[in-house]
């Protein structure tokens, strides 16, 4: 799933995102969404939020549980 989509984003949930210094390697970041930065309801380049560890960047993949 791609996180483009606000309401699809939730503190808690385990994603993938792009950090800035990362946008032309392209290089993922794995963590646990703390706090949604960006109040539009979507993003063409990904709904930009902070990780629990303090991280922020947009988000790029949902991480899907089995």
């Amino acid at each position: 799933m791609h996180g483009r989509n606000r309401a699809e984003i939730y503190p808690g949930l385990e994603v993938d995102i792009i950090l800035k210094k990362d946008q032309r390697s392209g290089k993922l970041t794995r963590g646990i969404v703390k706090d949604l930065l960006t109040s539009a309801s979507y993003h063409s380049r990904g709904i930009k939020v902070r990780l629990e560890d303090g991280q922020v960047g947009r988000v790029a993949e949902i991480v899907e549980e089995d």
